[in-house]
């Protein structure tokens, strides 16, 4: 659980500041559950520097509340929550300064939103917030003011939660919220779970993840879990202790972030193939002819135009498909049959040769620069895989048009992920099997 808070100061000397105004949001790790936003009377002169950034000034704090009357909420909001704030170092400092003026020892865990934007972003050429934001396509309001520079902050750490795909900030507050030893029954937990589809986290007393998986009902595929009989289900109801999960909207997306992460992570419970996903490949080959031949074959050597598929079953059912969908020629599939056509051979052979490409265009992502739209977590939200000359290059969520417009945008926002011959093949079986997604090309002004 998390604190996303932000704090208005009057400025001044070092521990003589006061709280003008604080916004805090509880945070559950996908949704807001609580918030307290409230201007507050510091009982000391606003500096002239900070009423004209922020916009407040002493008369409109003289009838607010004093911080006294505040703090029990605040204290009550903040109850058992990592505090997380853009500078968390100094926001904590000021808050702890009041509460110690009041006698109370107030302290709880923080995370830094700078800290962290420096890990997982890098590259950005500032980590301060406005201009991180405006980077990532962030919309800001009433800036330099607490909720606004608060809400800022939690969009900014759910895309932070997104990009850390080693799983160290969601493991290390597990780790601190659970002191060693959980005790939750397993009713409990999946009550707690959504119905949504995503990616679930099954951790041990150590708040590790033991086994991990994708599904379009997280509560549903947990709940099975513990009243499974096997091997698998037995241990995994014995040993643990705390379920936690991340919605992506798009299955493919859970499917990808759920091969990714088990292939990183090795988790204890799941069996993680070092092999490829599939045996068989659908060729586009001549074959020394002017026809382009569909071959089935082995998928030891994976040719520059070839569709893989997991078995000799799969890829003549497709043949089948396309041939039907296309009007494929029988000499397109099969290098002796004759072609239907007899009046120019040239012209045949052209033909069948455009059937044939125009079906490996479609099903096919090798060599394109695409993006994939797909549903979002939340109403209003859409979801994006962006595909880089027939690469993967990570995943991201979207709310605003000109962020789907702008190809800079959805590089800087995206979640990387790694590109191989198995994620080629999941994206492009999905792809086999549902129409439902979007597909953008993308250009230099996208």
């Amino acid at each position: 659980m998390y604190a996303i808070l932000d704090i208005e100061s009057t400025g001044g000397k070092y521990n003589e500041e006061g709280i003008m105004e604080i916004a805090i949001h509880r945070f559950d790790g996908h949704q807001v559950v609580d918030q307290f936003i409230c201007l507050i009377n510091p009982e000391r002169e606003i500096q002239p520097f900070v009423a004209k950034l922020t916009g407040i000034n002493n008369k409109m704090l003289r009838s607010a509340p004093k911080f006294h009357e505040v703090a029990k909420r605040i204290v009550e909001i903040t109850e058992g929550t990592v505090i997380v704030a853009h500078n968390a170092q100094f926001d904590y400092r000021i808050l702890r300064t009041e509460f110690r003026r009041l006698g109370y020892d107030y302290q709880r865990k923080t995370l830094c939103t700078v800290d962290l934007s420096k890990q997982l972003i890098p590259d950005a050429e500032s980590h301060s917030l406005g201009k991180l934001a405006r980077s990532l396509g962030i919309p800001m309001s009433d800036r330099h003011r607490a909720n606004g520079d608060a809400l800022a902050t939690l969009k900014l750490f759910k895309l932070l939660l997104n990009k850390d795909t080693d799983k160290k900030i969601m493991t290390e507050v597990i780790r601190e919220e659970t002191h060693g030893e959980l005790s939750p029954n397993q009713l409990d937990m999946v009550f707690k779970l959504p119905s949504e589809t995503g990616v679930y986290y099954m951790h041990d007393k150590d708040g590790d993840i033991i086994f991990l998986g994708k599904t379009k009902d997280i509560k549903s595929r947990v709940n099975q879990h513990f009243t499974n009989i096997g091997k698998l289900a037995r241990k995994l109801q014995k040993e643990t202790k705390k379920v936690s999960y991340e919605p992506t909207g798009s299955e493919l997306i859970a499917i990808l972030k759920a091969y990714l992460e088990q292939k990183k992570n090795n988790p204890k419970y799941n069996q993680v193939t070092k092999k490829k996903l599939f045996s068989h490949t659908v060729d586009f080959s001549q074959n020394g002819t002017e026809h382009i031949i569909l071959e089935v074959e082995s998928s030891r050597m994976i040719k520059n135009k070839a569709i893989t598929f997991n078995g000799i079953t799969a890829a003549r059912s497709f043949l089948g498909k396309i041939q039907t969908e296309f009007g494929l020629c029988p000499c397109s599939l099969d290098l002796d049959a004759i072609c239907m056509q007899q009046d120019d051979a040239e012209t045949n052979v052209a033909d069948c040769n455009d059937k044939v490409l125009t079906a490996y265009e479609k099903y096919s992502i090798q060599g394109k620069d695409i993006a994939l739209l797909d549903r979002g977590r939340v109403t209003g939200e859409r979801s994006f895989i962006l595909i880089k000359n027939g690469k993967l290059q990570g995943f991201g969520y979207v709310e605003l048009n000109h962020q789907i417009n702008n190809i800079h945008i959805l590089e800087s926002i995206m979640t990387p992920m790694p590109s191989d011959d198995n994620t080629t093949f999941i994206i492009e079986s999905y792809l086999r099997k549902n129409n439902r997604l979007k597909t953008i090309p993308l250009t230099t002004s996208i």
